[in-house]
């Protein structure tokens, strides 16, 4: 839009002749001034007019003085003499000694005389006064009274196109002057001179055409003012709008601005019409966007895919349709920054956050530009994803999990949402959310577990007591071995699946996968990477991991593998996880099939039997396959504590067992019971550390092991290694147990973990404290005789117990079967490969279960709780 030379070149001061008005001055207006303005600021400002020049003053500046006359019939200064807003010079008179300016002079006499003596406008009794302030005392508070409301003000000087001096009219009789600043824009600067040095500073292009678009429309108009805040420097910052509209948006359609991001807060939703102007000048080329080009693609560029990893809290990769993955940035946000101490605690927390949203998830891919490589960085998308109507990023700003990136003037990779994301940093910000809150938040160190087959065992026995613990896949080693997290044990494991054999993959280049191991590891990925799952621990393997069923959408994970035909089924120790049905089935799903590594599948062949073969999985031993006893194994036996869920700890009696505990407890008393022995710990303690630990029910000292350790509360949960009961104890009731001769190498730990074999207990808490209290109350302290069927390789033992004083030790007179008879326990459901081939007993102990069922003993008071 070129400027009009012509337009300003004949731009013409023209004063009244004969007359003068009150002034207005900034030290304080003569009475009626403001007034006599408005009078001829509404009548002429914006009105086509001719004028006549009657005589100038050389003098100084040359000033040109005459007459107006409107296209409504008034003449000035007649017209403004007549309605007492102007009075006769005194010197009039000498101005022009013409027979045409007597006669002017002669009429205006007479008007004026008319207005006085009618007490028209200066010449009224009493001047109501106009109070004017030029500076604002307390702009915020001034921005707190306004904001909202709109304002009627006068602009008295554009300066700059989006900057003016605005006559604020606060009250009746209350004026504020004050620069102002038009909000959402920038605009070319105009040409001016430097205080500093004096020297003239050239006009930025359009700066001028900027300039004369404002002052054409609105200088002395009437606008109308919506105070919105106020810039760094204190200006207000305000949206001006006159009859057609926000003028903002007229100076961005004629490509005279460009729309800036610091007011996009204040402006809110308003921001997007000025958005959507400018790009409107951008299309056409016109102003300050004359020749510029743009990379980003103008055809669409939506893609469906689906959110297959989180790297951080900005980066993700996706998979498409095609199955190609690739990562991507989501525009305009930035992770919490690890550089910056305050908002760096806050990475793992803004990743998860993230990840809980998106993981596996369907998701609308906008391809809103390219991030050029930098050092360190490739070039990647970055996008925009939404799900569920959704915007990720957006979420993660108003959170507090991420801020937003200040774009530079050009940048093409802006989010078309950038001003949400303003508005929502800005909201965190306010609310102290997320990496906005003055506090940290609480640390989550994950202690891993599988580091040692040690602290495997010691994790498992409290894990093994557990059912579907939620846990994360943090990462998938193979098709069937995974890094997962328990983030309410603050636990780190491996994790192998029981009852099936995955083939290995490759874990570096130089290795070779075997065959559709690639193929298991790439289908673990897709299905289980980053996804909330739920894991059940059945026992550890040789080198500290932990073996059992991974469920993913409450399914079992082995299950799918086999029904792609990417695992086969190892039949004992399937048997032994008690999916032993479930999993078979599905492998024979794939064979049918024919699918993976069944795709050349023979039934007719003859198929080797799993249970001869060297148990793995994914190139790792299985474990958990208990040891099944041949021979008949009776030990004599005290039960010594009883787990709430009914699992037992039992003391071998002996000479070698429980007569030489007792020596040395006796012995053990005596020590601690000296005060030169009650040396605290000489330090924290670790979890698997041998220490002694004061009982708190009996105040005496016993062996102990540390399970887990709060440095917090001073606390550590301890397990009573000659018993098997636990409890958790403050630091000052430990101490070292360093005495060789109380040693775990002189005296193994008595206490050893137990089941009942063919038994289930009830899941219903009522019930099963019942027989845990019916086994206390019958059967604890007592010597009793254990036979031991088979033996986990934790060590537990599976048993089945008998009274000493009956004169049988056979199955049908055992403890087992008067447990189920009193209706505390069922056969169990599920039952392991050994107890299958034990039909005479299973047969017996079903007769007992039935007649429990009939009299409405125990669990059964109700009617057959299975049958739903």
């Amino acid at each position: 839009m070129p400027i009009n030379q012509a337009l300003v070149n004949q731009e013409r001061i023209l004063s009244f002749a004969f007359v003068s008005a009150p002034r207005m001055k900034r030290e304080g207006d003569e009475p009626f001034a403001f007034q006599s303005r408005e009078f001829l600021r509404k009548l002429t400002v914006g009105k086509v007019l001719t004028f006549k020049v009657l005589y100038s003053m050389p003098t100084g500046v040359k000033r040109d003085f005459g007459t107006v006359n409107l296209q409504t019939g008034e003449s000035l200064p007649e017209y403004a003499l007549s309605e007492g807003w102007v009075k006769l010079r005194d010197v009039a008179n000498r101005k022009d000694e013409s027979g045409e300016s007597k006669a002017l002079l002669e009429k205006l006499e007479l008007l004026g005389a008319t207005a006085k003596h009618e007490s028209k406008g200066i010449w009224a009794d009493e001047d109501e006064k106009l109070e004017t302030a030029y500076e604002i005392p307390d702009a915020k508070a001034f921005v707190e009274q306004w904001q909202g409301k709109d304002i009627i003000a006068t602009v008295e000087k554009v300066l700059t196109g989006d900057r003016m001096v605005l006559r604020l009219h606060t009250a009746p009789f209350k004026h504020l002057q004050t620069l102002v600043h038009i909000a959402g824009i920038r605009t070319p600067t105009t040409k001016r001179t430097n205080p500093s040095d004096g020297k003239e500073q050239p006009a930025e292009p359009f700066g001028a055409e900027a300039h004369q678009f404002v002052e054409s429309r609105l200088l002395q108009r009437n606008v109308t003012v919506n105070v919105l805040g106020l810039s760094p420097q204190g200006t207000l910052v305000c949206t001006i709008g006159h009859s057609r509209g926000n003028i903002a948006e007229f100076l961005l359609k004629a490509g005279l601005a460009r729309c800036t991001d610091f007011h996009s807060t204040m402006l809110g939703g308003q921001m997007t019409v000025l958005r959507e102007a400018e790009q409107q000048a951008k299309d056409e080329k016109v102003g300050v966007f004359q020749g510029i080009t743009t990379t980003k693609s103008s055809t669409s560029s939506d893609i469906e895919a689906t959110v297959s990893r989180v790297q951080t809290a900005d980066t993700v990769y996706i998979r498409t349709r095609s199955g190609e993955e690739k990562r991507v940035n989501l525009s305009s946000i930035r992770q919490p920054k690890l550089a910056d101490p305050k908002q760096a605690p806050f990475q793992p927390d803004a990743k998860d956050f993230l990840r809980k949203r998106l993981i596996g998830k369907h998701v609308k891919v906008t391809i809103d530009g390219k991030r050029p490589a930098s050092e360190g960085y490739e070039e990647r998308e970055v996008v925009t994803v939404t799900f569920n109507n959704k915007n990720a990023a957006l979420l993660l700003v108003e959170a507090g999990y991420a801020s937003v990136i200040r774009h530079r003037r050009d940048d093409d990779d802006r989010s078309p949402f950038y001003d949400e994301l303003l508005a929502a940093e800005e909201t965190a910000q306010k609310a102290e959310k997320g990496m906005w809150s003055p506090k940290p938040p609480a640390a989550k160190v994950y202690q891993d577990y599988s580091e040692s087959l040690q602290k495997a065992k010691i994790q498992s026995s409290v894990l093994q007591r557990q059912k579907k613990i939620p846990a994360v896949v943090d990462f998938v080693k193979s098709g069937s071995r995974f890094t997962v997290l328990i983030p309410r044990e603050n636990a780190k494991l491996t994790f192998v699946l029981s009852g099936i054999r995955a083939p290995r993959s490759a874990r570096n280049a130089n290795e070779k996968s075997d065959p559709f191991g690639q193929e298991a590891h790439d289908f673990a990925n897709r299905r289980c990477m980053q996804r909330d799952v739920e894991i059940d621990v059945e026992s550890t393997d040789k080198v500290g991991g932990f073996i059992g069923t991974l469920y993913i959408n409450r399914e079992n994970f082995a299950k799918l593998l086999l029904e792609e035909g990417l695992a086969s089924v190892h039949k004992y120790s399937a048997d032994q996880s008690g999916n032993g049905n479930e999993l078979f089935a599905a492998e024979k799903k794939a064979k049918d099939a024919r699918k993976g590594m069944w795709h050349d599948y023979d039934p007719s062949a003859k198929e080797g039997s799993d249970s001869a073969e060297e148990p793995a999985t994914n190139g790792h031993a299985i474990n958990g396959d208990p040891k099944i006893n041949q021979n008949k194994d009776y030990r004599d036996v005290l039960i010594s504590h009883i787990e709430p869920t009914g699992r037992l700890k039992l003391q071998t009696i002996g000479r070698q067992t429980t007569a030489k505990l007792t020596e040395l407890m006796s012995k053990f008393a005596k020590f601690h019971s000296a005060p030169s022995n009650a040396a605290p710990l000489p330090g924290p303690p670790k979890a698997g550390d041998y220490v002694a630990a004061k009982f708190s029910e009996d105040g005496h000292w016993y062996r102990a092991r540390i399970r887990r350790n709060d440095r917090e509360a001073k606390k550590a949960d301890i397990l009573f290694i000659d018993y098997g009961n636990s409890e958790s104890l403050p630091w000052s009731s430990l101490r070292p147990l360093s005495q060789p001769q109380f040693s775990v190498q002189e005296l193994k730990p008595q206490a050893t973990d137990a089941a009942l074999s063919f038994l289930q207990f009830p899941t219903a808490q009522e019930y099963l404290a019942d027989g845990v209290n019916f086994i206390g109350s019958t059967m604890a302290n007592k010597e009793l005789v254990a036979s031991v069927e088979a033996t986990d390789k934790d060590g537990t033992l599976w048993i089945t117990l008998f009274d000493p004083k009956s004169e049988s030790k056979e199955e049908d007179e055992s403890l087992n079967k008067k447990i189920v008879s009193e209706g505390f326990a069922m056969v169990a459901k599920k039952l392991r490969s050994w107890e299958l081939g034990r039909g005479k007993v299973l047969q017996s102990l079903k007769a007992k279960e039935e007649e429990a069922k009939s009299e409405r003993r125990g669990m059964w008071e109700y009617g057959d709780l299975t049958e739903d």
